[in-house]
């Protein structure tokens, strides 16, 4: 009799922290070995490849995650600056913290936790994400909506990277960068 009530007591409890904490999940399937999809999540130069023209990474707890989709930018204001890896499990699992984008500062103060899982599926990669630790009040309902429609993206373009076997040309994505900083300077 206990057993039963303790079962159902779990279950209302997981139950409760779900609905408590919602996080963006997206799962994709990738057309390379989890060896290659890993590497692109664990070093700057896969970075690169499908995420943003510049980056940082030093694949080790606590080691460096920068992702700058702006390199020209200021400091703080590049992209996800000053991001950690907080937890590596070779080939398995990757989690970083993560801010807002720089329109919206109140958010970008804080810290999110993206989960990045690598299975392997028929001849690929199943990459699972997780993007959790969302407020509720200010600009929190903002960044969590401008994150639901960008990682579906990242997704894509990482998916895009290994269908064709081309790294992303991020040329004319510099040179947009480039003007409209120049615009910005002469003003």
């Amino acid at each position: 009799m206990l057993r039963p009530l303790l079962l159902t007591a779990a279950l209302l409890c997981s139950t409760a922290l779900q609905a408590a904490e919602s996080a963006i999940e997206l799962s994709v399937a990738v057309k390379a070995p989890v060896s290659a999809v890993w590497q692109a999540w664990t070093s700057s130069a896969g970075i690169r490849s499908f995420f943003a023209p510049e980056a940082e990474v030093d694949a080790r707890p606590d080691g460096a995650f920068h992702i700058y989709m702006d390199p020209y930018g200021k400091p703080g204001m590049k992209g996800a600056d000053g991001m950690r890896i907080l937890a590596i499990e070779q080939e398995k699992l990757l989690s970083f913290t993560w801010n807002a984008p720089p329109h919206l500062p109140e958010a970008r103060a804080q810290r999110t936790v993206v989960i990045l899982r690598f299975a392997p599926e028929g001849e690929g990669t199943r990459l699972s994400l997780s993007h959790l630790g969302w407020g509720s009040g200010g600009e929190w309902p903002k960044a969590r909506a401008y994150f639901e429609k960008a990682w579906p993206n990242v997704l894509k373009n990482l998916q895009t990277r290994f269908e064709t076997g081309q790294p992303h040309d991020w040329s004319a994505w510099r040179a947009q960068l480039k003007q409209w900083h120049a615009s910005e300077a002469a003003k």
